[in-house]
């Protein structure tokens, strides 16, 4: 029977997960996670995640995560292994157990393979007085004070947390790599991910009547020009029509603020110099990368002679399903 509000329950068991989650920063021992990552990184074959029961559902999304994120993995189970999958198995692998006991079993079945191959251990357990701690060659903590569950026996927290130091290596191994939102996307190549790899730069930039200005036009009479075209800015040139700048809202109202009297102003002296731009056989995707990283909404589209072919803005992904 009740006897506590139900939506007292959930905050209750959000709360102990949670709390787990944060225990595990004060408990991550630096140089065995540095470790792991290096192991993890350096392996030439793959990464093979491997837990029984609800330890290996976490670890079948380890390893999706993994895969997803440019590091090779795949998940074997432990039961199974021992009827054949094991063959799976390489010498340049690297192996990731998942147990919160540390004594499953099924697990325990597979250190015979493991140390006949050489193949370095990492555990995930939360008892490092274990027989799977003691054979590991690097150990993660994923203890927990207690789970959530009301007789403390499911694994609730105790499966949030090793999700959570999957995820920790996941994405501490993509900044290793200099994993790119472009990497990320050719794994995902279906669905709203997917549009943004089939498009490129030519595919989405507008190449018709360009408020293109030179660099020496009048600032007034380019606000003209600005405001003709509805972008929100003007592409500005030099004397050989190379670019040069960009002149942006932003920066008319800075000029504005700046000067007291802006008639006989030049648009070289308002402009933003060396503009971010990108080349029209780019994908989409990295223009919108670079849109993010550096607070702008727009991308002038250069030639190889740095002349101006086009733009693409921000509302052009939007459209496309890109951003």
């Amino acid at each position: 029977m009740l006897t506590k509000a139900i939506t007292d329950i959930a905050k209750e068991v959000l709360t102990i997960e949670a709390d787990s989650i944060n225990r595990l920063k004060s408990r991550l021992n630096e140089e065995e996670f540095n470790k792991a990552i290096d192991l993890m990184y350096n392996c030439k074959g793959r990464v093979i995640i491997t837990g029984m029961g609800k330890s290996g559902l976490i670890g079948k999304k380890i390893a999706a995560t993994l895969s997803s994120t440019g590091t090779p993995s795949y998940f074997l189970h432990p039961a199974e292994s021992t009827h054949g999958d094991s063959g799976m198995v390489t010498r340049e692998d690297v192996v990731v157990a998942i147990s919160n006991s540390g004594e499953t079993q099924e697990l325990l079945n597979l250190l015979p393979l493991i140390k006949r191959f050489n193949l370095p251990l990492i555990a995930m357990c939360g008892n490092f007085n274990s027989t799977l701690t003691h054979a590991a060659d690097v150990k993660i903590d994923i203890s927990v004070e207690k789970e959530a569950c009301p007789i403390n026996k499911a694994p609730t927290a105790s499966t949030t947390a090793t999700l959570a130091m999957g995820d920790a290596l996941a994405v501490c191994l993509m900044e290793k790599r200099g994993f790119t939102a472009e990497d990320f996307l050719i794994f995902h190549p279906s669905g709203a991910l997917g549009k943004s790899l089939l498009y490129k730069v030519s595919d989405l930039m507008r190449n018709d009547n360009l408020p293109i200005v030179n660099e020496n036009e009048n600032f007034l009479s380019t606000l003209e020009t600005v405001s003709e075209h509805k972008l929100g800015l003007a592409l500005i040139t030099n004397s050989e029509n190379k670019l040069t700048g960009i002149l942006t809202d932003g920066d008319i109202r800075r000029t504005l603020l700046k000067y007291k009297n802006v008639e006989n102003l030049q648009v070289k002296d308002a402009m933003t110099k060396s503009p971010k731009t990108v080349k029209e056989s780019s994908y989409a995707a990295g223009a919108l990368h670079t849109m993010e990283k550096y607070s702008i909404t727009a991308l002038p589209i250069t030639d190889e002679n740095s002349k101006p072919i086009g733009i693409l803005h921000i509302h052009d992904l939007l459209k496309a399903g890109v951003a």
